[in-house]
């Protein structure tokens, strides 16, 4: 089974910035598109933002603006610019594929890899 391998993480104060990298290579089931997610300490698990083999975005309304999705599909790698963070950015970070197909999205979600924590201070 192939597994993401997440980084980037690390702790900031609020403000700050950190950018995350997942490599998912040897990656070849179909997916509409590759995510972040983020899970809480009462493991509730958010998405964060996604981003097509095309190139076309999507961010939650609480880090639009502030965090950018990209990718580098001949490396397999998608990334998480994240700016102005704060503390309740704080959370662990994974990404994921996703298989949108008719309508309704299935993935792994915060149980594919290990993840990668972030913590913003105040």
């Amino acid at each position: 089974e192939v597994q993401p391998v997440v980084s980037g993480g690390g702790s900031v104060q609020a403000g700050g910035s950190l950018r995350l990298s997942c490599i998912f290579s040897g990656f070849t089931e179909y997916y509409s598109d590759m995510a972040w997610f983020r899970q809480f300490p009462e493991n509730k698990c958010d998405l964060v933002s996604s981003i097509t083999p095309d190139g076309v975005t999507a961010y939650a309304d609480s880090v639009k603006d502030r965090f950018t999705i990209s990718q580098d599909n001949a490396k397999n790698t998608i990334y998480l610019q994240m700016n102005d963070l704060k503390p309740e950015d704080t959370a662990v970070y994974f990404c994921a594929a996703r298989d949108c197909r008719g309508g309704h999205c299935l993935t792994p979600g915060c149980n594919w890899g290990q993840g990668t924590q972030v913590t913003v201070s105040s």
